[in-house]
């Protein structure tokens, strides 16, 4: 692991020695007047206060230098700048997803997919188990069977995996399989038994058991703190993180770009490596062949691993910071683990606090008084009451929480009450937007029902408060992808319904959703000073579209066209 000192020190020595054949430098430092570039002849929305519109940019070295018209651009430029005709084409800050898990892309994105996209009925996934069973007995008498992305509330019929099939399809050897969610995983007898948890084992605090009737355990885990044990047994993992990780990451990095995003921030580091995840994250960087920022949120162990690392909130540079703490206060709404003031539509349930109210209101209160950033999960309404009342008690106390701009994540069922408080604590709601395109059908007919559905990711309601907001794609649990985003904010349609629109009066803006992955999310991740924004100063990090989303028809603006991304001033992806 790097220490404190290598970590802050960054790798921009490094990456100015190891270029990549044929790509731009990535991660070294190029200072104003190294070099020139003019866009012009283009829309360049630079997504400053009052969203003004230009049609040409000059970038300096690494930074914006000004946007203007074609004319007076080409005049500041001076002669030997480089020019770039963008044909009419559409200028845009680097697009920035606020809320991804890039443990899971890197580390368990070689694990087959068998989510209800690719496998919509439930003997699909069954057979698809199978195929990965029959791969890893050729592999090897200790090959686990693993999956991801399960969802059986959008599967046809909706049902979740037990050990009744997992013992059916493996009985000599693990397997896990992991919900879409991220939360919920489904284990059979043989991975129960090397987790060292009995078939009659209580349930773990913050997290729960699945059982059959008879009170065994069924192998459904519930929440983290259940399943987690269970896949730190697989020496693969631990393998991966080792060896193929770093590869894999950059990999990540390659297919960010191809979409216009710039920076990824991601919102568990350290979850199944602890501190050590930083340094792997670090030698991404030490080729210069990365080619996204990453804004990382430290998982919450209490804070133990992060205070003997030596760890703090700012620890970096541009291309990789510490951007706070990550605490997870309760499962997922579609899981039914999310935890609710009033019990699911079709559940005898509240759902699950991973964190309890009064646990929560003392960890808040330590960590905010050290000056924590805190990024909280909060997807049921009672949950994000928790968090609400947590950050209440730490400002009772004396602590500036609006200072340290504290973010709700996924922030799914809001009601007005809560609003109010968001507003005066200054919090910043971060909407999981895509649980209303690829969920609002089950979240409206199972989980929630057709009234408290509509209090799902209320963009136009914070909006109109003129609260920060932003979007996120929780990637993996939906597919990295900003444009699609805008869609679904300006659209708010169903996938499974095409035509119904949820809860139309949430509807926003192309402007103010564009606003919410660029400039707003600049800021929740404490670096509105660099990015964000195409303003003088500013790190030139961009998108260029084929199309402007704001002159296309709704439902296709996920289908424009990414025909460039920059970062620090050159292209690192062309169509």
């Amino acid at each position: 692991m790097l220490t404190r000192r290598e970590f802050m020190r960054g790798t921009a020595g490094a990456a100015a020695l190891l270029p990549l054949a044929g790509l731009p430098l990535i991660g070294c430092s190029r200072e104003s007047g190294a070099d020139v570039t003019v866009l012009r002849g283009g829309v360049v929305l630079p997504v400053d206060e009052r969203f003004s519109e230009h049609s040409a940019l000059l970038i300096r070295g690494n930074r914006i230098a000004q946007v203007g018209s074609d004319e007076a651009v080409l005049a500041a430029a001076g002669s030997g700048a480089r020019i770039v005709d963008l044909d009419g084409r559409t200028v845009l800050p680097g697009f920035i997803e606020p809320h991804m898990h890039f443990l899971l892309l890197a580390g368990l994105g070689h694990v087959e997919d068998i989510g209800p996209f690719v496998r919509p009925t439930f003997e699909q996934c069954l057979a698809a188990l199978r195929e990965i069973r029959d791969v890893a007995s050729a592999t090897g008498p200790e090959a686990w069977v693993m999956g991801r992305q399960f969802d059986p509330i959008l599967l046809e019929p909706a049902r979740e995996l037990t050990t009744r099939e997992l013992d059916e399809i493996a009985p000599d050897r693990p397997v896990f399989v992991l919900n879409a969610s991220g939360h919920i995983a489904y284990v059979n007898s043989r991975a129960l038994e090397l987790a060292g948890i009995p078939r009659d084992a209580p349930n773990p605090d913050g997290g729960e058991f699945g059982r059959h009737p008879d009170g065994s355990l069924n192998g459904v885990l519930y929440g983290p703190s259940a399943h987690l044990p269970v896949l730190l047994k697989n020496p693969e993992i631990q393998a991966r993180m080792r060896g193929e990780f770093v590869a894999a990451g950059i990999e990540v990095g390659e297919a960010a770009a191809a979409l216009g995003i710039t920076t990824l921030c991601d919102q568990a580091t350290g979850v199944l490596s602890g501190a050590a995840e930083l340094g792997r994250y670090r030698e991404m960087y030490a080729e210069g062949r990365m080619k996204t920022r990453l804004r990382a949120y430290l998982y919450d162990f209490h804070g133990e691993p992060w205070r003997d690392a030596d760890v703090r909130f700012g620890d970096g540079d541009a291309l990789l910071r510490v951007a706070g703490l990550k605490f997870v206060t309760d499962g997922s709404n579609q899981g039914f683990t999310g935890r609710q003031r009033e019990r699911y539509w079709t559940r005898d349930s509240l759902g699950l606090y991973y964190i309890e109210p009064p646990v929560l209101r003392e960890r808040v209160q330590r960590y905010a008084a050290e000056g924590w950033p805190l990024s909280m999960h909060g997807n049921g309404d009672a949950a994000i009451d928790s968090i609400l009342d947590a950050l209440e008690h730490a400002r009772d106390q004396g602590i500036d929480v609006r200072a340290l701009r504290c973010r709700i994540e996924h922030c799914s069922i809001l009601h007005d009450d809560q609003i109010a408080r968001i507003q005066e604590l200054g919090v910043g709601p971060s909407f999981l937007i895509n649980h209303v395109h690829y969920w609002g059908h089950v979240m409206r007919d199972q989980v929630f029902g057709p009234e408290k559905v509509l209090l799902l990711d209320r963009c136009a309601s914070v909006e109109r408060q003129a609260i920060p907001w932003v979007m996120h794609t929780d990637a993996p649990v939906s597919p990295l992808g900003s444009l699609h985003k805008i869609r679904v904010a300006v659209v708010r349609d169903l996938w499974k319904e095409p035509g119904t629109v949820l809860a139309p009066n949430e509807r926003v803006s192309v402007e103010a959703a564009i606003r919410s992955i660029t400039r707003n999310a600049a800021w929740q991740c404490h670096s509105e000073n660099e990015i964000g924004s195409l303003e003088a100063g500013k790190l030139a990090d961009l998108v260029v579209l084929e199309s402007d989303p704001r002159k296309v028809e709704p439902t296709a603006i996920s289908e424009i066209r990414v025909s460039e991304t920059w970062m620090d001033g050159r292209p690192v992806f062309q169509a």
